[in-house]
């Protein structure tokens, strides 16, 4: 089977629907069949990798300590969107700290998180292979 570019857009809030958990299953399997899996957070996407998430009202479990993990099934990619940010009064320093390791750089730990405006998002589309919008 060979490798395609996947891509993995989340648009969605975390909670209040299962779009977001849907989808980060669908990650974590397509990485698992060892596809270059990406995601891209977009418009209330960005709220699912924001720090100090508390479910409890939501009646759903908080999956967010998932998102550290997708280093270890090579996922390194994860694209967010300066703009949708900006218009949720969000930052950088409100995301969750997401790294991996990098094997080709004696297991130097590096940043996940790639923060792109929409003409970067747009040209980064253009180059996958399979794009699934959750």
């Amino acid at each position: 089977m060979s490798t395609k570019n996947f891509l993995f857009v989340n648009r969605k809030a975390p909670y209040g629907t299962v779009y977001a958990l849907e989808a980060l299953e669908v990650v974590l399997i397509s990485a698992a069949f060892e596809q270059n899996v990406s995601l891209a957070f977009i418009d209330d996407g960005v709220y699912q990798i924001t720090k100090g998430q508390n479910s409890k009202e939501t009646g759903m479990k908080n999956f967010s300590p998932t998102f550290r993990a997708l280093g270890d099934y090579d996922i390194t990619k994860l694209y967010v969107s300066t703009e949708s940010l900006a218009e949720r009064g969000l930052t950088v320093d409100d995301l969750m700290e997401l790294t991996y390791e990098d094997a080709d750089d004696d297991y130097a730990e590096k940043p996940s998180i790639i923060l792109v405006n929409r003409e970067e998002m747009t040209a980064m589309m253009a180059e996958q292979e399979v794009i699934l919008s959750f």
